[in-house]
């Protein structure tokens, strides 16, 4: 603004209203992802606005160290906030529906402003579906800004409306990254910003499970904390700014190495032939094999902890299950809005695979309550979660404890299935790298597979340590193995 003043509503009732005036500017990271705008801005009488392209924008985001870091920091923070408030995107489904959670899912994994209207509990809801006449085909629906209503879309079709996938990508490249999380993004930034042409595609969202963490503060450089999706938000602009094209949501379907040369088709036809191709393709969670937990799976069961959940949980007693660094980080972040958190743990000593702040947090916290050497065994309720029964295994016995929601870190499988069976894996399913991939080239690189210019970073691969910052070292050390690869001769394009 240069004089004047606007107003921004979320025109929902959700109280979040803002007023600008001189020297201020309006807009949130949407803005550098190509999405429309959740809000309404209007001027309050008359005034004079400075209108930046978003081109321009960018570059003064990614290339002034000064002014960009307080527009990227602005624009982190409202789109926090427009999380927390539910702003933004609606969702008209029931709660019991897997096609419900799906988009949740992918709204909440794609940082977008979103709130479920539950058939099940919201007269809002009921209204919509008269006022729209859906049918049970039609559900559920998503109403985005200016009332534009997407009648049971796939993932593609919302994030198409919202202009998360920009640009497709071309059908060749000097690399395809598969996997956005911390080791696919580090792969994408570093050999983008060395020249190479470069396509970073995702299942989802990028971020990977990082992207899930409330609060990391155990990375280098951050000692007050940073959240895993401001992370991811960063390393994304990072990896646009050198030219890398983000292919998101697009799933990996196979991977085609007998011919020519290499070709990665994608589920929607899309089909890239890379020079290289780096495996970054993590991992998927595990369920816990409780007795009747499957029939709350899709309403009371989550798999990561960030605030849309919270906001799902409120004051709700939940039980969280596993005892990683990221157990303890949902424990610690849900604490601090449910009235009790119990942390189920199968081994004897909460610090043998927790990180020792996490575990002093964890003991201080006074709605935290620990359950070593134990396992949930059953679920119980009517048509939502009601309580689970923890068993103490030493000694066999039970408890039941009140739970309307259960979080599960229990660990995760490779997710390698799209690669099909002729790269090399260990007994647990994790891709071989380097002298153990069994490859006949004797130039195999350290992260390479036993297919030649095929490599794999990060949790996917077997032996890494399954840490962010070990993941992000690998995914920059692997670019300089992709170089040598193509320089010499490794490329058969």
């Amino acid at each position: 603004m240069v004089e004047g003043k606007v107003i921004i509503d979320d025109g929902d009732r959700t109280g979040q209203v803002q007023v600008h005036g001189p020297g201020r500017f309006v807009g949130d990271i949407g803005l550098l992802e190509g999405q429309p705008s959740f809000v309404t801005i209007a001027a309050l009488g008359s005034g004079r606005v400075l209108a930046v392209p978003i081109p321009a924008l960018e570059r003064v985001v990614t290339g002034d160290p000064l002014l960009g870091e307080i527009i990227l920091r602005a624009y982190l923070i409202r789109r926090s906030m427009a999380i927390g408030l539910g702003a933004g995107v609606r969702i008209v489904g029931s709660r019991f529906s897997p096609d419900t959670r799906r988009l949740l899912d992918f709204a909440a994994r794609n940082r977008i402003p979103h709130r479920l209207l539950d058939l099940e509990s919201d007269q809002a809801a009921e209204v919509i579906v008269r006022r729209l006449r859906l049918d049970i085909a039609d559900l559920p629906v998503v109403i985005l800004a200016g009332s534009r209503v997407l009648r049971n879309p796939s993932v593609a079709d919302v994030s198409d409306a919202l202009g998360i996938r920009r640009a497709r990508p071309r059908a060749t490249c000097d690399l395809l990254v598969v996997g956005a999380g911390p080791a696919g993004l580090a792969a994408t930034v570093y050999a983008a910003s060395d020249g190479l042409s470069v396509v970073l595609s995702d299942a989802v969202a990028t971020g990977g499970q990082a992207a899930r963490s409330a609060r990391i503060e155990n990375y280098l450089g951050f000692p007050s904390g940073i959240s895993g999706a401001e992370l991811a938000e960063r390393a994304r602009l990072q990896a646009v700014k050198f030219g890398a094209t983000v292919f998101a949501p697009a799933f990996a379907q196979t991977l085609d190495s007998a011919g020519e040369g290499l070709a990665v088709r994608f589920s929607d036809g899309t089909t890239v032939s890379p020079r290289a191709v780096v495996v970054a393709s993590g991992m998927e969670y595990r369920r816990l094999a409780a007795k009747n937990l499957d029939r709350f799976e899709y309403t009371s069961v989550y798999y990561a902890a960030t605030i849309n959940e919270a906001r799902e949980c409120g004051v709700d007693p939940v039980v969280v299950v596993g005892g990683g660094n990221s157990a303890g980080q949902a424990a610690v972040f849900l604490a601090g809005t449910a009235s009790r958190v119990h942390l189920v743990v199968r081994g004897d000593d909460l610090g043998k695979d927790m990180s020792r702040y996490l575990v002093v947090q964890v003991q201080a916290h006074p709605r935290v309550s620990v359950h070593l050497e134990s396992e949930v065994v059953e679920a119980a309720g009517g048509t939502m979660l009601e309580s689970v029964t923890v068993e103490h295994r030493p000694s066999g016995a039970r408890d039941r404890l009140a739970a309307a929601h259960l979080f599960v870190f229990i660990g995760a499988a490779p997710a390698t299935e799209w690669l099909g069976p002729g790269i090399g894996r260990d007994e647990h399913g994790f891709l071989l790298t380097g002298p153990r991939s069994g490859a006949d080239d004797s130039r195999s690189q350290p992260f390479e597979t036993s297919t030649p210019g095929v490599f794999a970073v990060g949790d996917v691969r077997s032996g890494s340590v399954k840490r962010m910052s070990a993941a992000v070292g690998e995914g920059a050390s692997v670019v300089k193995m992709v170089h040598d690869y193509l320089a010499t001769g490794g490329c058969r394009l």
